[in-house]
């Protein structure tokens, strides 16, 4: 029986180890390749974040008309927030996602994860502010919009889109109310990272602060934005079935005093400009058809614009909340990769605010395009609206001096 030569039996041995070292090797090139790809998409995401929210802040400093609308002001501070989101937030969890480790201590863990908290939930609020400035505009009437969102209203209603996130984030985070009665799981949790307080931010919650932040930051919200959705789509069916009314009707005589919408520049700031009373005996119907037809045409863009931010604010933030309030109630058995994965959908959400604003809001659009080509005054004389036949020569109206009639 042949036997293995010496030289065969060092190859063997040799090969195993040569084989396992390949290996390695080309897992730790797959690992560096995987960090590239994904230090190169975040900063995308970051750096996109911050060109469009201080694109629309600039905006908004520069051009006078967009100033004027008292929506504009929850604009700017939803920017606000944002911008902050891509600035304080974002870096520091890019930086723990790609290297593995925390390297910032455990004070400045608990003030990031506070401002994380604190900001992310400002920018849910304002956008539950806008939609319920839109309801008011859009469903009230001038005069009922006026009173309702008087300066001082607006003002209070942004102090407490910054104010309450505080309840819920420093107030809470720092006293560490959060991890009562979950102490031992959190350090078992940083056991598995292998990292000490210093070298790993790890951030679980208990039950109530679980219930209670959810509800605070995204459920109200939420329900608060689908009724002012709900009321603004019945609002808009309404004048299609009016305009239908009339169409029917001919030329048949309308012998009343209603009230007539005259629909001017969306340069206007008080709302009253586009509105006035007409006593329209002799009128016809038709005559009124095209200035009604203007007034559902604005309603309905509106709501489409509302229906477009509120389906991208819920596919960002909903499976986060979602998984929040569910993972102390199954023993926080969800992996650490979805909840990253939710976490960056939410922060997402931060940087498509002001792109939504810059393809649906033409007021907006066109002060984008005059910061973007350096003033060039084409693009500001192209907003220009004739008074003469407003309805048929201005597409860019509004509702009660906003700027939620898009196109």
């Amino acid at each position: 029986m042949a036997t293995a030569s010496p030289r065969h039996l060092l190859d063997d041995l040799i090969n195993p180890e040569q084989q396992q070292q390949d290996q390695q090797e080309q897992e730790e090139f797959l690992s560096s390749v995987e960090t590239v790809v994904l230090t190169i998409f975040l900063s995308i995401i970051i750096i996109m974040t911050v060109f469009g929210n201080l694109l629309v802040m600039v905006a908004l400093c520069k051009d006078r008309h967009l100033r004027k609308k008292k929506t504009n002001y929850f604009i700017v501070s939803l920017a606000f927030a944002d911008l902050l989101v891509a600035l304080v937030v974002m870096p520091f969890a890019a930086i723990e996602l790609t290297t593995g480790h925390w390297r910032y201590g455990e004070i400045f863990c608990l003030v990031r994860t506070s401002l994380d908290v604190l900001l992310t939930t400002a920018s849910i609020l304002h956008l539950c502010c806008i939609a319920l400035d839109r309801y008011y505009a859009i469903c009230c009437q001038p005069l009922v919009y006026r009173h309702k969102m008087t300066p001082l209203r607006v003002a209070v209603m942004l102090g407490g889109c910054w104010l309450i996130p505080t309840f819920i984030s420093f107030l809470p985070i720092m006293q560490s109310w959060n991890a009562i009665g979950i102490e031992d799981i959190i350090e078992e949790r940083r056991a598995l990272t292998g990292g000490s307080n210093d070298t790993s931010c790890v951030f679980l919650v208990n039950r109530p602060y679980a219930l209670i932040c959810s509800a605070v930051a995204f459920y109200v919200p939420l329900a608060l934005m689908v009724l002012a959705y709900q009321r603004i789509y019945v609002t808009a069916m309404t004048h299609v079935r009016q305009i239908e009314t009339l169409q029917r009707a001919g030329s048949a005589p309308v012998c009343s005093t209603e009230p007539i919408i005259t629909v001017r520049s969306s340069t206007s700031s008080d709302p009253l400009d586009h509105y006035r009373l007409r006593t329209t005996t002799g009128s016809s119907s038709s005559e009124q058809a095209p200035v009604s037809n203007s007034r559902m045409r604005i309603e309905t863009k509106a709501a489409k614009t509302l229906a477009v931010i509120m389906g991208c604010f819920c596919l960002c933030w909903a499976p986060f909340f979602i998984t929040n309030v569910v993972d102390p109630f199954i023993h926080y058995s969800v992996p650490w990769q979805l909840w990253t994965a939710w976490l960056w959908l939410g922060y997402i959400n931060s940087g498509l605010n002001p792109f939504l604003y810059a393809f649906l809001n033409r007021a907006f659009r066109r002060a984008f395009l005059v910061i973007l080509c350096c003033g060039d005054e084409r693009y500001s004389r192209q907003g220009s609206c004739s008074y003469g036949n407003a309805h048929r020569a201005c597409s860019a109206a509004s509702v009660n001096g906003t700027s939620m009639a898009l196109r």
